[in-house]
């Protein structure tokens, strides 16, 4: 276990689970109860409706990342109950979560459908997999994935609402102006300073989204 030392902005830290129990409690028994090894009729259907997963992975050093995924909803395969297939779509290349993978196989995931509040969370472990077989119905717009991550449920379990009742997610009269946010432009300028055009890199990232090129 790694030693907890107070944190640089302050000496109130918790360091051991009995001074965590001590201030939150126990959880319920049915709390617990709730949590199965495998999919059934009920929990399949977040998975089958969810268009967006949070994807959680950590090196084998315990660094953590945490990746959006997005489809179509039903895009996560169910190959069984306890079998998951996330097609893997291009992206920025970096590959976080598939070095991840790579070095520690344990996995997360949190499914979202929209408008609903209680969301849906897999824990297992993860395989790379280039199988085209397996890839191939998981296609969109004629272009079946290069890679899929298998996950092998170990945990399957609902998450209870409060989080996005307290956040009012759902609610339109919540949702903020996209104007009033940096553009991914303006962000990398604030890295790399004022001589990069951010204009530019919006004009053209908005172009290439236009045409849904590196989508799939």
């Amino acid at each position: 276990m790694p030693t907890i030392t107070p944190h640089r902005l302050t000496p109130h830290v918790v360091a051991t689970e009995a001074e965590l129990r001590a201030l939150i409690g126990e959880p319920a028994p049915l709390t617990c109860a709730k949590i199965s090894d495998r999919l059934n009729p009920m929990t399949r259907l977040f998975v089958e409706r969810s268009p967006f997963v949070g994807l959680a992975t950590s090196d084998a050093d315990g660094r953590c990342d945490l990746s959006p995924r997005g489809d179509p909803p039903g895009f996560v395969r169910i190959l069984d109950d306890r079998t998951l297939l996330l097609p893997e779509r291009p992206g920025n290349r970096l590959a976080d979560s598939l070095r991840n993978l790579l070095a520690n196989p344990r996995i997360g995931l949190l499914f979202v459908v929209p408008g609903v509040s209680d969301t849906f969370r897999v824990n297992g472990r993860a395989t790379i997999t280039t199988d085209p077989a397996l890839l191939a119905p998981c296609s969109v717009e004629g272009k079946a994935p290069r890679l899929g991550i298998l996950v092998d449920v170990e945990e399957a379990y609902t998450q209870c609402s409060k989080a996005f009742i307290r956040s009012q997610l759902w609610d339109p009269a919540r949702h903020v102006d996209p104007r009033t946010m940096p553009t991914g432009g303006q962000v990398h300028r604030a890295i790399q300073g004022e001589a990069f055009d951010a204009d530019g890199y919006d004009a053209e990232r908005a172009e290439r989204y236009a045409q849904r090129v590196g989508f799939y």
